[in-house]
């Protein structure tokens, strides 16, 4: 079973966080941002993981400790959970729509982080969440699960609809990257590590 556990103290969060890459789609978040916590959970459906999160930040002081070391810990679970690749699909891209919003999230389970985040026009909240807060946290998860990833918000009005396309696509794209393909033999990659 592909799974792992991350425990993370800081002197701004404390996170306990466990993935199982095939699992069904069941989650536990707890985060103490509402919104957060919904597209969490979506990612969570979507990609047919099972991810569990409790996260105690300073939320006193703003979102932004939380969100982004919730990035880390997850982008850290997923690396180790992953193990060492051997027989994955590695690559996907996925378009998703969300009512009058659709994005396109592509990514590389290459073991190089890096992200490109082409996302215009979103507005500064969504309820009490900061939407600047999205790209924090697919950069903290791009970083630590060394993974490439692309994100492009191709057309959308409503912030909630744009970030919530963003969220499932991930989600998707991660499950089909980390399927096991039967035409893959090791690691798929011409230099034998990934």
């Amino acid at each position: 079973m592909r799974s792992y556990e991350v425990n993370r103290s800081t002197t701004e969060t404390t996170i306990a966080l466990k993935l199982t890459i095939d699992g069904t789609g069941d989650s536990s978040i707890e985060t103490g941002i509402g919104f957060f916590d919904h597209m969490l959970t979506l990612l969570t459906k979507h990609g047919l993981f099972d991810l569990q999160v409790d996260c105690q930040g300073d939320l006193e002081v703003d979102q932004h400790h939380s969100v982004e070391d919730v990035g880390i810990a997850f982008g850290e679970a997923f690396r180790n959970a992953l193990g060492d690749k051997a027989g994955i699909t590695r690559y996907a891209s996925v378009t998703t729509p969300m009512d009058e919003a659709l994005s396109t999230v592509s990514l590389d389970l290459s073991g190089r982080s890096y992200l490109v985040y082409q996302v215009e026009g979103l507005k500064d909240k969504v309820g009490n969440f900061d939407t600047e807060l999205v790209e924090e946290f697919f950069q903290a998860f791009a970083s630590n699960a060394k993974v490439t990833l692309h994100i492009h918000n191709v057309y959308g009005k409503n912030t909630h609809h744009i970030i919530e396309s963003m969220f499932k696509g991930f989600g998707r794209a991660l499950d089909i990257a980390t399927q096991k393909s039967g035409r893959v033999t090791g690691i798929p990659s011409t230099k034998g590590t990934l």
